[in-house]
């Protein structure tokens, strides 16, 4: 049978409680007649929570049900993603852009999907914004260290906001965002931009605001990798990283943006596919250590909220066992839900027969599965998982969003050097070379700024997109007249920029941060950017402005 989407017991409940408040004052269900209370009348109980009814309902539920609840797979077609869920009960599904068609599509395609399944979905995606995205018609921002750059909490909601309204206006209710990693290590290769910064106090501010944005329109957060994926070398999509962080570093660095999410009601939280040998001497990555999951999220940062691992298809989690093993030891460790496992038959049916042989207890499973639909009712899905296809298409885009992500791209540019005064570079012949430099010659020019080629320029622009050390080189080659650095990419470009009249940081190459960067340059908009990190040989908070 379908679970009501409202509870039969809650609703009538809720009804009776809304029936004995009308006309009082406070909230003991009684009156004097004039409108005010009756003192000597008992306090009627009241209302049950709006999830009291699950615990029940998972008592009811059968083992393969149960653990069905825990997955959450990728899909290949409609079709595919029907019999998946037919045949495994699953929790939910995660999106990917090939499973997208235009919003009315995939609004319909996310009904279709929810209307096949007993219990609503957890339908999410991996829309970061900047570097990570997944969804081919939203609004597009730049990432989290823009995001950063602002050093402004509000601007980190304002996203999440929009982001969040667009994904949820097509059927999607979770976000696997915020990444709440401090990037430490500027030769992160998985992480770098994709985070706030290297200030946990800092980033665990915008992650609250991010936090918050998403919930605000009606879509679970997700903050992640726990313990932190900030001081890797080695990208754990295709290897285990080994961080040495020591217990006290660890709360010191890593853990500030993960209390911050937890204060602010984060619906979920990621794992990371790291060894941490300081806190976990087993050798296993932190997605199956009962010590990092159980043992420092649950019991030391008292998390009760569901904990989702990272895909099981990444590599880091696949170094010492099978498929199968991973997925039970992960539900062992502590995780509640099982992102995207290489072969689900094998997964599910591992999961099945453990909590069949007793190696996880049905009072482990229900902790989960508890937590699961507790989720689900706390993002009004069991009231409404539908979405309205009339209205997607109105609510992705439009202009108050592109104003948002305008405004969000504009405040993030960060001006680090700026030798002699030349920026801005209005009144000068300016050159563009590098990545995106067609793009931003022409968002110059809108700005009233001549362009020309680099022989004939009085200033060039030198566009970097992650070039690391070869920046420097960049410089040298282009010669004699001014040099300003404009790093598209990672800030952290500017290191090797010392050569250079100026360095600004934009933090993204898409079009709204293009756009606020040359109005940076043209001096159409005054820097307000703050650097997230330490760069240009300066360090976090530094950022000029004009005049």
């Amino acid at each position: 049978m379908r679970i009501p989407r409202i509870p039969l017991a809650l609703a009538a409940a809720l009804a009776l409680g809304a029936s004995a408040l009308a006309g009082c004052s406070d909230g003991d269900g009684r009156t004097d007649g004039r409108g005010g209370a009756d003192a000597s009348a008992p306090a009627r109980p009241s209302a049950p929570p709006p999830d009291a009814w699950i615990p029940g309902h998972v008592a009811k539920m059968s083992v393969r049900e149960k653990v069905g609840q825990l997955f959450v797979p990728t899909f290949a077609s409609r079709a595919d993603a029907l019999r998946t869920i037919r045949r495994y009960h699953v929790g939910g599904l995660i999106y990917f852009p090939e499973n997208f068609g235009s919003p009315e599509e995939t609004a319909a395609q996310s009904n279709a999907l929810q209307k096949a399944s007993k219990i609503p979905l957890v339908l999410g995606v991996d829309e970061e914004q900047g570097i990570v995205t997944r969804t081919p018609f939203i609004t597009r921002f730049p990432g989290n260290m823009a995001l950063g750059a602002t050093a402004d909490p509000a601007q980190a909601r304002a996203a999440a906001r929009v982001t969040g309204a667009e994904l949820r206006a097509v059927g999607i209710n979770l976000d696997y965002a915020p990444v709440a990693d401090v990037n430490v290590n500027p030769r992160n290769p998985v992480i770098g931009v994709r985070s706030f910064g290297s200030d946990p106090a800092r980033v665990s501010r915008m992650v609250t605001g991010a936090v918050r944005g998403y919930q605000d329109a009606g879509v679970a957060a997700v903050a992640k990798h726990f313990p932190g994926h900030g001081d890797t070398a080695t990208d754990s999509h295709t290897g285990l990283p080994v961080i040495g962080h020591d217990p006290d570093t660890w709360r010191k660095v890593d853990a500030p943006p993960f209390e911050a999410a937890i204060a602010a009601g984060v619906d979920a939280i990621m794992t990371a596919h790291i060894e941490v040998p300081k806190l976990d001497g087993s050798g296993d990555p932190a997605t199956l250590s009962r010590n990092v999951l159980t043992g420092l999220l649950r019991e030391r940062l008292g998390y009760d909220g569901v904990i989702t691992t990272d895909s099981l298809r990444m590599e880091g989690v696949r170094t010492k066992y099978g498929d199968g093993a991973v997925a039970v030891r992960a539900v062992q460790a502590g995780a509640d839900q099982l992102l995207m496992p290489p072969d689900l038959p094998e997964a599910h049916g591992a999961v099945v027969a453990a909590v069949r042989s007793g190696k996880i207890t049905e009072q482990r499973l229900d902790a989960s599965v508890t937590r699961i639909l507790r989720l689900k009712q706390r993002r009004g899905l069991f009231g409404q998982a539908q979405a309205d296809p009339a209205k997607a298409a109105s609510v992705v885009g439009g202009p108050q969003h592109e104003a948002t992500a305008r405004q969000v791209a504009e405040r993030a540019v960060t001006v680090v050097v700026n030798k002699g005064g030349v920026l801005p570079l209005k009144g000068r012949t300016v050159a563009v070379t590098g990545p995106k430099a067609e793009a931003l010659a022409g968002a110059l020019r809108a700005q009233g700024v001549r362009t020309a080629a680099p022989g004939s320029a009085d200033v060039t622009v030198l566009t970097t997109d992650d070039a690391g050390a070869a920046t420097a080189a960049r410089v040298r080659a282009l010669g004699g007249k001014p040099v300003v650095v404009a790093a598209l990419g990672s800030p952290y470009d500017l290191d090797s920029a010392g050569g250079a009249a100026a360095a600004v940081a934009a933090y993204s190459s898409g079009t709204e941060s293009l756009r606020g960067l040359a109005r940076v340059l043209a001096g159409t908009a005054n820097p307000t950017g703050k650097l997230p990190v330490p760069a240009g040989g300066q360090p976090v908070g530094h950022g000029l402005a004009y005049g």
